[in-house]
């Protein structure tokens, strides 16, 4: 870390429950020169990958439906959230990680995935990167039901969406997942679909 505005004082693990949560304390140099004691607590999961399959022939995506807690706790009534195939790089780097993780959760079998980009989601908050693809995908690369891993208690139903009903399920707040917003909107300035 090399930021000359920044000087850590402490951090305090408050957890390690399922990912980490730290409490930073630190010093900030404000723009007038003055330094600023500061707290903020982090999170930490790690940094994922995300992926929109695309079919420029059906003009489909495939997306994922599953329980999210978090949603559920901040007032999704149900819970469930429409989403991108996405997954936790854990030891893989980010292109190995999305090819295992569309086999998991879609059932089809990708290779040569694109990176179109990384992004902080929630910078203010989670330590967490997300690195971003796409990849085209046809019926005949289907070679199982996906559906997640059942160790990580993972129920995920695989739904084929036209591309344009897609957006507008954006539009009336049906799909609300950050990610899944940002690689429907590349796709659409890309022409991919």
């Amino acid at each position: 870390m090399s930021n000359l505005k920044v000087k850590i004082i402490g951090i305090k693990n408050l957890s390690n429950a399922h990912y980490k949560l730290d409490k930073v304390d630190f010093e900030y140099q404000t723009k007038n020169g003055e330094w600023q004691i500061q707290s903020r607590e982090c999170y930490d999961r790690g940094d994922g990958a995300a992926i929109l399959l695309y079919n420029p022939a059906k003009k489909t995506v495939i997306l994922t439906k599953q329980f999210r807690m978090p949603s559920y706790l901040n007032g999704n009534a149900t819970g469930m959230m429409i989403e991108v195939c996405a997954g936790l790089l854990d030891e893989d780097n980010p292109e190995s990680c999305i090819i295992k993780e569309v086999e998991e959760e879609t059932g089809f079998k990708i290779s040569n995935p694109k990176k179109v980009f990384e992004l902080y989601s929630t910078p203010g908050a989670v330590t967490e990167k997300i690195h971003y693809f796409v990849a085209e995908y046809s019926d005949e690369m289907k070679i199982s039901a996906g559906g997640g891993l059942e160790e990580e208690q993972e129920e995920i139903e695989v739904l084929e969406i036209n591309f344009d009903t897609a957006l507008k399920m954006v539009s009336k707040g049906e799909i609300n997942d950050a990610k899944t917003v940002v690689l429907l909107l590349y796709a659409k300035l890309n022409n991919l679909v």
